[in-house]
């Protein structure tokens, strides 16, 4: 047996920022030798930030990240670290000239490469390139065609890209028969509720089926609507948890391994999947014995409430840093979605950078108002009340609008006011909306719909009902103000728009409708199936129409953090103008 000190980076990269991502690998890479490392690792894309999108078909981006990973590996030596293997993700590009049918432009690689002694002595291409969900990579990139391995203290480490785990076959059979000690492999994986006990189970049984240890390092942090949860693992041969990374942190695990010793002839031929084993030494001989330092540790992992939410703040975090902004604004209705979304925003910049704003019609009720200025009070907000009759009177005055037109203007004029203000102190507007809403096109176009940005546009009504509980009860149980007043909760949900009016005179009651949409949304089920399940059909019917009939609305709404496994935007494209309707 060997032996050999790990360091997983899970660390967070911004999308373009070569600069900024290549300052914060060599902290981590400092961090690493600090600790005694004898092999730094670094996520999928660390370099460029994932994912890069078209971004990879502009030759100049792709050409500044391959000198960004020249100059890395140069500035790596020069601070003293050229002895250490460093394991990065970037974006190459296939220097195969021939040019082929269905191939992108430039022939684009999702990459990564191990870099020692001030240059890259080995880079590979992830094989397996996923194409679903909110993953466009046959659009961007080439496939990888080697089985790369590296030689690190004795020890022979095969190395894989993200997908080359999730799919069958490829990278994971091809280190059991190129004989590797280690496999380990780089990710940029979004989140998705509960991926982190799919991701588990996955690793375990890619490390059995390689037959060896297997450490899976992930990406933490936010990009647009995705979020990356970190969550790094690291499994014995039989599946077994050495060591786990918190959930939403940078972090750096580190952990000394006895693993097989490399064979004295280095691996060499076709493998599985046609890979061509591409083998390199940069350290032959094993170490001398030891006392391990780092046996590994497995951090408590989050409950499934408190890592969505977790998710959500990450998320509104990483788009307002990410994107130069320091505060946000709202509209605050008194109502539970824009509760949640400003305990979201107060735990994601902190309340003094949370703008909150309650624009009072002649329709809204005296504890709407008193249900804001709670909110207020329990978090800490800035908060000003700016009433919205006097505008009401003007422009109804001029127009003379009635029914739903008339219900639509209050919420129109609150946009327009919110845009007004974030035009005027700079902040960012926050849009209230959530899946259910969305999904069924229950909002104002221009009114409650403006914003930059839709924290909860992915979660569906009765989720945002057992989210706000869960703040409020964490709260409790850290001795602090829950910030959701109770009375935002427990009254029944309404948009104010006229008198006496709540969500369910449009809509099914939220426990009913929510079901039914995840069936249908997020599970792609036709008419039929749904009745099947035991809902009435009319209903389904109803509800079904509702939501294909929206998707104009949709595609006007800002982005917001996914956490489902199909949220809408990138991971659910359906055309505007459609006459398909299921069951007709």
């Amino acid at each position: 047996m060997a032996q050999l000190r790990l360091a997983l980076n899970q660390i967070d990269s911004t999308v373009g920022d070569l600069a900024g991502n290549a300052e914060a690998i060599l902290r981590g890479a400092h961090h690493s030798a600090g600790q005694g490392a004898h092999l730094a690792v670094f996520p999928e894309m660390a370099l460029t930030g994932y994912p890069v999108e078209d971004l990879a078909l502009r030759s100049s981006f792709v050409e500044a990240s391959r000198e960004a990973l020249r100059a890395l590996a140069v500035r790596l030596a020069d601070e003293g670290l050229g002895e250490l293997p460093v394991v990065v993700g970037y974006l190459d590009r296939s220097e195969e000239d021939r040019p082929r049918l269905g191939r992108p432009a430039g022939a684009p690689l999702n990459a990564a490469a191990v870099l020692h002694g001030g240059r890259a002595v080995l880079t590979f291409a992830k094989h397996h390139l996923p194409n679903y969900g909110v993953f466009d990579e046959f659009r961007y990139f080439v496939p990888g065609d080697t089985m790369p391995v590296v030689r690190v203290r004795g020890v022979d480490v095969a190395l894989a890209i993200c997908e080359d785990l999730w799919q069958e076959g490829g990278r994971v059979p091809a280190a059991r028969s190129a004989g590797a000690g280690l496999l380990v492999s780089v990710n940029a994986s979004p989140y998705e509720r509960e991926k982190d006990d799919t991701r588990l189970e996955l690793v375990r049984r890619r490390a059995q089926e390689a037959g060896c240890t297997t450490a899976y390092l992930a990406m933490t942090g936010g990009q647009d609507e995705l979020v990356f949860d970190g969550d790094s693992i690291v499994v014995d041969r039989n599946g077994r948890v050495i060591a786990r990374a918190p959930q939403f942190e940078e972090t750096c695990l580190v952990l000394d391994l006895d693993l097989p010793a490399a064979p004295a002839g280095p691996p060499s031929g076709t493998v599985d999947d046609g890979l061509r084993v591409d083998h390199v030494t940069v350290s032959a001989d094993p170490l001398p014995a030891y006392e391990p330092a780092f046996p590994g540790t497995v951090a408590d992992h989050l409950d499934d409430d408190a890592e969505v939410y977790s998710a959500l703040v990450t998320g509104l975090r990483a788009y307002a840093a990410k994107n130069g902004f320091r505060s946000v604004l709202i509209g605050l209705s008194g109502g539970i979605d824009s509760a949640l979304v400003a305990a979201i925003a107060c735990d994601a910049v902190g309340a003094a950078n949370m703008y909150g704003v309650a624009m009072p019609s002649r329709y809204s009720s005296a504890h709407s108002l008193a249900d804001a200025e709670e909110l207020a009070r329990r978090t800490g907000l800035n908060f000003r009340t700016v009433p919205i009759a006097p505008m009401f009177d003007a422009y109804m005055g001029a127009l003379g609008l009635t029914g739903l037109a008339e219900e639509n203007l209050q919420s129109r004029l609150r946009g327009t006011m919110l845009m007004g203000i974030s035009n005027q102190e700079g902040h960012i507007v926050l849009a209230p909306g959530n899946k259910s809403e969305l999904a069924c096109g229950y909002s104002t176009l221009y009114g409650d719909s403006v914003g930059a940005y839709g924290p909860i546009k992915d979660v569906y009504k009765t989720g945002v009902f057992r989210l706000a509980r869960w703040r409020n009860r964490a709260a409790e149980e850290r001795g602090e103000t829950p910030p959701i007043p109770e009375n935002s909760i427990t009254k029944p949900p309404s948009a104010e728009l006229r008198p006496g009016q709540v969500d369910t005179d449009s809509l099914p009651d939220y426990p009913v409708l929510d079901r039914i949409l995840e069936l249908y949304v997020d599970r792609d089920r036709g008419r039929t199936e749904i009745v099947a399940e035991g809902f009435d059909e009319e209903l389904v019917t109803r509800v079904l129409r509702l939501v294909d009939t929206a998707e104009y609305k949709r595609r006007q709404y800002p982005p917001g953090t996914k956490i489902s496994a199909k949220g809408f935007g990138k991971d659910r494209r359906l055309p505007i103008t459609n006459r398909w309707r299921e069951g007709a």
